[in-house]
Formats: structure tokens, sequence, C-alpha cells
């Protein structure tokens, strides 16, 4: 990234005061991101979890096979999810809440007597699988976001505080260059001037 600067001392002030609000900026990046890796850590492992025990529940059920076909499937929906949210390292990340199923009413005289425990299973198994689609959407959530605290954290590391420095430096430079040039010359005119003095001093004798 190219840091457009001139040489004066303006110039000089505004990058360094660009250089500060960077460095300062920089260690609360880091702690972002360390914090936002440790969540998608946790995050990760949590939707494995959800992804495993789903699975298992599924297998868990193959040998009813049979018995759902008497199952009708209009017997349960899920009616409403509900949604918080919380913040994790400035991130704004959705919290699953309560999962409110719709039981449509049947007869438990003409049902089969497994249909009561059969619901509580589907209701079991659609919310260990909301809850997996959920962690696998706020791992991406939290991915995206430490993707991009990380691109920042390299952005300020390795090119905008060492560019800082670096323009900062040649400025410095030029300056003092332009210094030691100003004091040559003076020393130069005032050499000359008693030059000058002199010769006018031996003409006058």
């Amino acid at each position: 990234m190219a840091i457009n600067f001139q040489y004066n001392k303006t110039s000089l002030q505004q990058l360094e005061k660009q250089l500060k609000v960077r460095e300062r900026a920089l260690p609360t990046i880091k702690s972002k991101e360390s914090a936002l890796r440790m969540e998608v850590t946790r995050t990760k492992e949590e939707v494995q979890r959800l992804a495993s025990q789903l699975e298992n529940e599924i297998r868990g059920y193959e040998h009813m096979t049979m018995l759902w076909n008497e199952f009708s499937p209009e017997l349960i929906r899920v009616r409403d999810v509900s949604l918080s949210t919380r913040k994790i390292a400035g991130v704004v990340i959705p919290v699953l809440g309560d999962i409110d199923f719709e039981i449509t009413p049947y007869s438990l005289f003409n049902s089969p007597s497994w249909f009561t425990d059969g619901l509580e299973l589907l209701k079991g198994l659609a919310r260990t699988g909301i809850e997996a689609g959920f962690a696998a959407m706020k791992l991406e959530l939290l991915e995206h976001a430490r993707k991009k605290t990380t691109q920042k954290v390299n952005l300020f590391e390795k090119v905008q505080i060492p560019g800082y420095r670096d323009a900062i430096r040649k400025v410095k430079r030029y300056m003092e260059d332009e210094q030691s040039l100003s004091k040559a010359s003076q020393k130069i005119m005032r050499a000359n001037q008693e030059k000058r003095r002199l010769k006018e001093e031996e003409i006058a004798v």
C-alpha cells in the first residue's frame, strides 16, 4: 500500500498521528482475533458433535422404518423458532432459543399406541437437526469475521505500520539533510561576508 506524504513538518505530523492510531489499535484487533479464533474452534466442535448426534439418532430409528409407514407427516410441524443475539468479540451472533412445535390433533383410540412416543422422537430429531444447522450458520459467520479480523491485523502489522514508519524516517532524513544544507549555506555566506569585509578593510588602508 502506497502511503502519500510530502517532505514537510505538517505531513510528518500527519504520518506520526496515523502511525499512533494503528499502533494503539493493533493490540485490540489482535485480542479480537484471538477471541474469534477460540470461538471458531469451540463452534467447530459443537457442529461436529451435533452432526454426529443427528447421525446416531437417525441410525437409532432405522429399526422403526416399517412403523413410520403408518405415521402421517402432517401430524407435526415446526411452528416457530425463537432467536436472540449476543456479541462475541464485537461480532453479533444469533442465538437459538425455544423451538415451538405444532401437533395436529389425532385420535388416541384409532391411532397406534406408539404415535405419542413417535411424536416425541420426531421432536428430538427435529431439534437436533435445527441445532446442527444453526451451529453451522454460526460457524460461517464467525469464520467470516475471523478472516476479516486476521486480514486487518496483517494489514496493520505487515503493511501500514512499517509503511508509516518508513515514510516518517524518509521525511525526517530529508528535513535533517535540508537543515544541514541550510546551516552549511549560512556558514559559506558568513565566510564570504567575512572575506569581503577583510578585502574592504585592506582597500581602505
